[in-house]
Parts: C-alpha cells; sequence; structure tokens
C-alpha cells in the first residue's frame, strides 16, 4: 500500500482547509474505491494525505423538510434503503441505495461518496484483467481502448471528451478534428465547416501546403494508416470555397471601429476574417499585386493552384474587407500614418529577405523563395543544366520539383539534416525523389565554386555531423571530411529573415527583439499601445497553420483592446460518435496523384477525395475519447427525481452536477458534498430497476430510475434517468415527452422506446444493451 498521511477532520470547513493545503490529497468517507486505489496502485497519481470525513459530526442525517427530504452526504447507503422516508413515493431512492453491492459494502459506503463515484471500465478500474497497466483516455492518455477492444460493458449512447486530443493538441491552431469528422460523419458538411472555422478561415489551402503533423500523432496509426486528416480537410475547404457565400458574410451590424494590417499573408487574412465578422472596418495593405502572402507567391501551382488563393480573397473582399494591393508601407505610407488612422494595427509583413549566409562566392546563388515567385522569368530562359539546391524544407522540395519541371537535365539537393530530422514533409520528399531528385543528407555549405567570368561550377561542401545541441537548439557541427556537388546553377533554399525596415524610425526600434524580429506578447501585442503582430514577422519562418494561429489569437486581442470582446462558440453537446465499422479499417483513403510523366508547374498534382469519400475516410476516426459508463446507481435516481447537491461551495442541480464524468471536476479544491435534497413527489409511483451479472456485484450493466404520475389510467408526467449506458446518467427526455398524455399499453413502451434510443450508437459488442433498456422500460410502466 502507498504511503500516506491520515487526518480525522471535525468539520467540512477544515476538511476542505486540509484538502487546500495539501500537494495532493483526497478525502474519504466509505472509502471503498479509495483503498482499492491505495493497494492496487491502478492510478498514475497518488495521495500523499487522506482526510477522513466520516468523523465530522451532524453529517449524517435523514430529515422531512415538508415539501423535500435532505440526505446528510456522510449518511450510509444502508441507512437510506431502510428510512422510512424513501418508503413510499421515494421509494426509487431506497431501492438504488439497496441496489449497491453488499450489505457490508452498504453499511460503510456514503450517499456522497457514492455520487462522487468516477467512471466503470475494464481499462480503467481494472487493467490487470486486460492485459495490465494501461494509460486510457480517463486515466490522461490518449485513446479509449474500449474502441477497438472489447466493449461489452460500455456506453451505448457515445463517449465524452477527457482533454484534448491528440491530433488537435498537435495542430497549433488547435483544430476540433474529431468534431468536424464526427460531422462529415453525419452529412452535416456545414456544421464542419463551422467548427474548423473558429480557428481557420481557409481550410481549402492549408490542406493542401500543411505539413499535417497531426496524422502522426493519430491513434489508428497503432492499427494501420492514420486518418487522412489532410485529406478530409482539403474535401471539406473545397465545399466552404464552393459555398463561399454561406460561410463569408458581412456582418450584420458595425461597430464603428477601424482596423488596419500590414501585409496580407496567412495572418493578416485570417484576422481580417475575424476583425470583420466582428464588425470592424478592416484595411489591408499589401505590397505585392495581390493577397496572399506566401501561399500566392511561394509555393507552386502545382501544390496549391492560385486560383484558390484568389477564390479565397474575393470572399473575404465580399465581407466588405479592403485591400490595398501595390501599396507598400515604409514608402508608399508610413506605419505612423497607418497608426494615426486606425484603432488598432496589426503586423504580418512575412519573412521574404534572403539570410547572409557569408560564403564566398554566394553572390552568385539564386535566392530559393524569388526562384519560386518568378517562375515565369526563369521559364523565359534556360534554367541550369545541373541545378543544386540547398536547404531541407518544403521550400527546398519545391524548389527542387520546380526546377526539374522547368527542364533542368539533373537535379540535386543537400541539406544538413538526416533524412529523419528533414523539416520536409514525407510526402514532399518521397514526391521529390520519385521525379529523380536526388537527395545528400548531411552536407552543409562552404563556398560556391567558379570559373572565371563567375560561372558557377559547384558547390563544396562540408560534412555536418550534427545539427542540433543537446538542447535540440539549431548548431550544428561539422567534420574534417568535405565534398564537391558540380553544378551550374546554385538555389539556397535555406531559410528567409524578416525585413523590419518599413517600421520606421518611430516604431524600429520600439517594436524590434534582438532577434530581428517584431517582439510580441502571448497575445500578439507589441510595446506600443494598439499594435499587433504575427506570422513569421514575430516567429520567424514557419508554416501556415502557425501564422493561422496568430491572426486568430491577434484578432481576438485587437477586438477585446477595442472594447468589443469576441464570444468564444457555443459548446457542443452530446456525445462522442465514431462509425463502429468503418474505425477498424486500416488503409487511408489519400488523393488520386496524377502519373509522373503528366506532371507540370501549371496543374495541380492531385484531385480532391469526392465528398462521398472523404465520408469514409471520416468514419475511421475514433473520435478519441472515453466510452466508459457512470458507476454511481444513486446518481442516476437523482438525475430523474430533480435532486439538488450542496457542497461547502455551491448548490447544483442534480442534472448540472452529474453533466460530465466524475462529478468533483466540477469542483474547486477542497470543495465536499455536504447535502442532497430530494424533492417529495406526491401522487408519483417511483422506482429503480437494475441489470448487473451478479446481486453481488454493483456495476450496473444497464439501470433505470423512474417516477410516474397517472390519472385515470393516463400518464400525466414522467421522469426518467437510465444508468449504465453512457459515460453520465442519461435524463430520457424524448421517452418522456412520448409518454406524458398517454394511457399505458405496449405499443406506447415500444415508441418511447425508439425515441429514447434514437441517437444510440452501440459498439461492437454492448447492442444487447438496447433490449435491456427496453426491458426496463417495460417493466416500470408494470405492463
Amino acid at each position: 500500500m502507498k504511503n500516506f498521511e491520515h487526518i480525522n477532520a471535525g468539520s467540512f470547513a477544515e476538511a476542505t482547509k486540509e484538502l487546500k493545503s495539501a500537494g495532493y490529497a483526497q478525502p474519504i468517507a466509505g472509502g471503498t474505491d479509495l483503498v482499492g486505489t491505495l493497494k492496487q496502485g491502478i492510478l498514475p497519481k497518488f495521495p500523499d494525505l487522506v482526510v477522513n470525513l466520516k468523523t465530522i459530526p451532524d453529517g449524517a442525517y435523514i430529515r422531512d423538510e415538508g415539501d423535500q427530504v435532505s440526505i446528510g452526504a456522510l449518511t450510509t447507503l444502508a441507512c437510506v434503503e431502510s428510512d422510512a422516508a424513501f418508503a413510499g413515493e421515494l421509494k426509487a431512492v431506497a431501492e438504488a441505495a439497496h441496489s449497491v453491492a453488499t450489505p457490508i459494502i452498504r453499511n460503510s459506503a456514503t450517499i456522497g461518496g457514492n455520487l462522487c463515484q468516477d467512471v466503470r471500465c475494464w481499462y480503467y478500474r481494472y487493467p490487470d484483467s486486460v492485459g495490465g497497466r494501461l494509460m486510457c483516455a480517463r486515466k490522461g492518455g490518449d485513446q479509449c481502448y474500449a474502441v477497438q477492444g472489447r466493449n461489452q460493458y460500455h456506453s451505448i449512447m457515445g463517449g465524452m471528451k477527457t482533454g484534448k486530443n491528440s491530433c488537435s493538441s498537435q495542430c497549433p491552431a488547435g483544430t476540433d478534428i474529431p468534431g468536424y469528422m464526427q460531422k462529415i460523419r453525419e452529412d452535416n458538411w456545414d456544421a464542419a465547416a463551422e467548427i474548423i472555422m473558429r480557428v481557420n478561415p481557409m481550410p481549402m489551402l492549408t490542406s493542401r501546403v500543411c505539413p499535417h503533423g497531426c496524422q502522426t500523432v493519430c491513434n489508428q496509426c497503432e492499427h494501420g494508416d492514420s486518418v487522412s486528416i489532410h485529406s478530409v480537410e482539403r474535401a471539406l475547404g473545397d465545399y466552404i470555397l464552393a459555398h463561399a457565400d454561406k460561410f463569408y458574410k458581412a456582418p450584420a451590424t458595425a461597430t464603428g471601429k477601424k482596423v488596419s494590417i500590414v501585409g496580407g499573408g496567412p495572418a493578416g487574412l485570417t484576422a481580417a476574417f475575424y476583425l470583420r465578422k466582428a464588425g470592424h472596418d478592416v484595411t489591408i495593405y499589401e505590397k505585392m499585386e495581390e493577397a496572399g502572402g506566401v501561399m500566392m507567391y511561394g509555393i507552386p501551382e502545382y501544390r496549391l493552384p492560385k486560383h484558390y488563393v484568389r477564390d479565397l480573397v474575393k470572399a473575404l473582399t465580399g465581407m466588405g474587407i479592403v485591400i490595398k494591393a501595390n501599396t507598400e508601407v515604409g514608402k508608399d505610407i508610413t506605419l505612423e500614418e497607418i497608426k494615426n488612422a486606425s484603432d488598432t494595427v496589426l503586423l504580418d509583413t512575412g519573412a521574404w529577405k534572403q539570410p547572409i549566409l557569408g560564403i564566398d562566392g554566394e553572390n552568385l546563388t539564386q535566392f530559393g523563395l524569388n526562384f519560386l515567385v518568378e517562375v515565369k522569368k526563369f521559364m523565359s530562359k534556360q534554367i541550369g543544366k545541373e541545378v543544386l539546391v540547398c536547404g531541407g524544407g518544403n521550400v527546398a522540395m519545391d524548389v527542387a520539383l520546380t526546377a526539374v519541371r522547368l527542364g533542368a537535365q539533373k537535379v540535386k539537393l543537400v541539406c544538413l539534416e538526416q533524412r529523419e530530422e528533414m523539416p520536409a514533409s514525407a510526402e514532399e520528399i518521397a514526391r521529390a525523389e520519385e521525379e529523380g531528385v536526388e537527395i545528400f543528407n548531411g552536407w552543409g555549405l562552404k563556398r560556391v565554386l567558379s570559373a572565371d567570368g563567375g560561372k558557377i561550377t559547384g558547390l563544396e561542401s562540408m560534412k555536418c555531423v550534427s545539427v542540433f545541441d543537446e538542447n535540440g537548439r539549431f548548431s550544428p557541427k561539422y567534420g574534417d571530411e568535405t565534398r564537391v556537388f558540380e553544378s551550374d546553377c546554385i538555389i539556397l533554399a535555406t531559410g528567409q529573415k524578416v525585413d523590419t525596415d518599413f517600421l520606421g524610425d518611430k516604431y524600429k526600434e520600439q517594436l524590434k527583439s534582438p532577434r530581428g524580429l517584431i517582439e510580441v506578447g502571448e497575445d500578439r501585442n507589441t510595446r506600443a499601445p494598439g499594435i499587433y503582430a504575427g506570422g513569421d514577422a514575430a516567429y520567424g519562418p514557419s508554416v501556415a497553420i502557425k501564422a493561422i494561429r496568430d491572426g486568430g489569437i491577434a484578432a481576438r486581442s485587437m477586438s477585446r483592446y477595442m472594447g468589443f470582446p469576441l464570444e468564444a462558440p457555443v459548446a457542443e453537446h452530446g456525445f462522442l460518435k465514431f462509425d463502429t465499422e468503418k474505425v477498424l479499417v486500416t488503409k487511408g483513403a489519400v488523393e488520386k496523384d496524377t502519373p509522373v510523366g503528366e506532371r507540370s508547374l501549371s496543374k495541380e498534382d492531385s484531385t480532391s477525395l469526392t465528398m462521398e469519400e472523404a465520408k469514409a475516410e471520416a468514419g475511421r476516426c475514433m473520435n478519441c475519447g472515453c466510452y466508459s459508463v457512470n458507476a454511481s446507481d444513486m446518481a442516476n435516481v437523482m438525475v430523474a427525481l430533480d435532486a439538488g447537491i450542496k457542497t461547502t461551495g455551491h448548490q447544483f442541480k442534480a442534472s448540472e452536477f452529474f453533466s460530465v464524468m466524475h462529478s468533483v471536476d466540477l469542483l474547486e479544491p477542497g470543495e465536499l458534498v455536504t447535502e442532497i435534497t430530494i424533492p417529495k413527489l406526491p401522487g408519483y409511483r417511483t422506482g429503480y430497476l437494475k441489470m448487473r451479472l451478479r446481486e453481488s456485484i454493483d456495476f450496473a450493466v444497464t439501470a433505470l430510475a423512474y417516477a410516474y404520475k397517472e390519472e385515470n389510467g393516463v400518464i400525466v408526467d414522467a421522469k426518467l434517468a437510465a444508468g449504465g449506458i453512457a459515460p453520465v446518467p442519461v435524463r430520457l427526455t424524448a421517452a418522456e415527452n412520448v409518454l406524458i398524455g398517454q394511457k399505458k399499453s405496449l405499443d406506447l413502451a415500444e415508441k418511447a422506446f425508439a425515441a429514447a434510443m434514437k441517437d444510440a450508437s452501440p459498439m461492437k459488442e454492448n447492442a444487447y444493451k438496447l433490449q435491456e433498456v427496453k426491458a426496463q422500460l417495460i417493466r416500470s410502466l408494470e405492463l
């Protein structure tokens, strides 16, 4: 047993104080669950202090208070089942208490402890019976093992989130990936669009260029291919753009506030979308001929066709966003002038400047980003017969593939990183090699070799023995070995720098960081009030989804600064669902690639999934959460009878208290349940039905708490709450609505059951629970 301190509390106030003061403490009343935890060591965290509540005087009582019955939280279940207060109209309370385990346990277990029970699940409570200790989703792990494992005792209504999913956590913008996947499975593409656009207003672009690190942590990787998240996102993004008038609407009301954005890259366009949606006037100052930033000018057409960017920009301007193109801040207009005319300003100028590496002959090379921007110019002149690309990121891959498609006879790529360290996505690396690019890992730049007249002949490289130091920081180290790579055209794609000259004298010193970036705080605010920054300008070159995240954060901060806090999206209600058949499919569906021989610079390399194909792939999403069932029998009765739960700090309705898997998650540190109040129900017939494997085991396979009021054979009111079928007690409101106003009959019971289980989603092994619920509903009507 784990070592712990033990304190006998003299009052709830004292117990709360001790619980709050300790590093990690737990109260104990009945103690049946906690003792098992301490003995078996099944949880990852153990209390160092146990506070005994049983010593608190006057904590156990049952009082008839006229219109209600009050029960002290420390009252044992044995006292509850035998008390006369629960012999009549509140009989369901006694029956539920009697159904808990054995007399020995009921003599010890308290009603407060029973109400605060955590969920029941093999993988959570009894991992040794299924192969040893498992870190399931309820214990802080990544997944519920019941989704693809044994699940005969699990939820038939769906699961609940226990934290952020691993895929969403891996996404810089925190996209609710399982959320929109579920809506697509339901064929509700509009709802899916609303979910993704909460954090990303341009999924038709990110799906094509994002490295989708979310897929590397997908729990389906343990069973086969990851869910092809980017492919589903791409189909959803295409749907959004095809219905732009629906998703990019002008605001109904105006705030009168003026926002200026310097730079129309991903961060700037994202901020513009959310700020305009909030009713602010938004103007973007864009240096280039068209907005879009790197999406428009730095990514090849075959990977991201420009019409997608143009269509997005058209949708944004349709909202009333003004874009002043061919306007360079610092030359055509000053930042100071913009700030004086605006309530807030966002700086999103990207990273377009070529870094100086300081190697001999550097001036003879081409800058990778310029090469991509000016591809048409390169098409009109002969590119080198042998092209050498330097760099290991996606820009380098784009440059290499573009050179191949421009007609270079041979394209080689050298980079510092080893294959597994390369920042480019695995798909882009594979595509480059597929088209003949030779990749040489572990080589750094020493000097550019040239013949008389300045014609490039090659690159002398030095062996890179390590790229990062022991702390993971970029700090390349080189050995003595050198090598010459012959080439008549060298293109550097080793990174870009941020140009802050546009800030002008007034703001340059105030806003610039020691790294040469624009210094920002967590809210993307700068040291100048009202001026914000994001994307590459604030954090250096990175992926588009990080810039989009910054744009969203900045938009919320800017709107709040102007006195208009943006409302958080309405929380999703209902249980998590997954496709029990498609979740077992191990092969992912991806876009159809154009054959190598047919690829070009002007045509997209792949074709999006159809909506049906995307829906099928979304079916492979496990919708990771917890699919266990609530453990408390008393909770089901409290929900059915509309009871109240009093604590040392709050008063809850039972339906609210049991809206989360572990009710104590709603409580503040040290907060304790003190009393339960149950309204009397004159004229009602109540009861509690429970199906379990053995009478000596309290685990409900299914349970039903009911209360009926009947007049002349007609049901005038019904209150039903089911247990053992979901992570929380389920109020069967739909069934109640069917029953009220009707005479009892078997046919009526069938209709009520169908309404109650309309949204049920049984797993592979637990569909039998539906029949148990039906049987209990029929029994409750005394048919």
